[in-house]
């Protein structure tokens, strides 16, 4: 089967139409109505009707859609199972949001450079929710928090950054007791539905601070933000984001640390793209973990 048509067919399907296809493509309507015919004919089944001037999958052709995409993938990661020399293909790659915005672009920058035929696909989500997609192998790595269970020794996880607890201010309290501002100033809390969000708010009943709590949100980007904006203080997990290094806040230390906070990367041992992600890890460590 032509790989290619596959695609063309997927395109017109999502699109409804030949002719966006065909204009995506830049190809004419009649080699996109060619090539999904010809498609047709090697599966022996119609795969799309006309309803006036868009097209829709049959039966057949909507079953086609639901493994298309996993077929091209895995079609795309051929060259990396075969070839010896060249490491490409797709890294189906999970990460957190905080990765996004810290150490992720700085990686897959490296990447891009040393390994230019390697493409990644992102998807982002919680760490509870990439992880199980590395372990139903529908992912092949994840830059997640570490997981809470113990791995089995098919799944690996190297650390690539430790996050301590602190106490984000305006700059003017630089200065002040971390406990003392967490009694006295508007707390910006970070989501308790978290890991470290329920971390973070058991540190504050063992301290016996109830805090005047203005804003709850799960973005430590946007937390940073209003700080910056003199709406609050926060207890949340020390990230080092180029977005954050111009704003203007005060990182206060804890008078009593936690556990700090650890994100890495967790793989699953022995599959068939782990020259993909052997090449992700060696960017990975470049800078070491901080």
């Amino acid at each position: 089967m032509e790989t290619a048509f596959l695609q063309t067919f997927v395109l017109a399907a999502e699109t409804g139409s030949m002719a966006e296809a065909a204009r995506r493509l830049g190809l004419t309507p009649a080699a996109v109505a060619l090539q999904v015919r010809t498609l047709e004919r090697d599966l022996g089944v119609p795969l799309m009707v006309r309803s006036g001037r868009t097209v829709l999958p049959t039966p057949a052709g909507h079953r086609l859609l639901v493994r298309a995409g996993e077929l091209l993938r895995d079609f795309g990661t051929l060259r990396a199972v075969v070839l010896e020399d060249v490491v490409a293909g797709e890294l189906r790659l999970g990460t957190i949001n905080t990765a996004l915005h810290t150490v992720l672009p700085g990686i897959l920058g490296r990447l891009a450079r040393a390994h230019p035929d390697v493409t990644v696909f992102i998807q982002s989500g919680l760490s509870q929710q990439v992880v199980e997609a590395v372990r139903r192998d529908e992912l092949d790595a994840a830059v997640c928090l570490h997981p809470e269970f113990a791995l089995d020794k098919a799944t690996a996880w190297e650390l690539l950054r430790d996050e301590q607890m602190v106490v984000l201010a305006p700059p003017e309290f630089a200065d002040q007791d971390a406990l003392q501002l967490l009694r006295t100033q508007p707390l910006l809390r970070y989501d308790r539905s978290l890991g470290f969000g329920k971390r973070a708010d058991a540190y504050l009943r063992d301290h016996g601070i109830v805090p005047r709590e203005r804003f709850e949100l799960s973005s430590l980007l946007a937390i940073s933000m209003m700080v910056s904006e003199g709406l609050g203080v926060s207890l949340v997990p020390d990230i080092a984001s180029p977005l954050t290094r111009g704003l203007d806040i005060a990182r206060i230390q804890l008078p009593d640390p936690v556990t700090p906070r650890q994100f890495g990367v967790l793989w699953r041992r022995g599959t068939a793209r782990a020259r993909l992600v052997t090449a992700f890890l060696e960017q990975a460590r470049v800078s070491g973990p901080v």
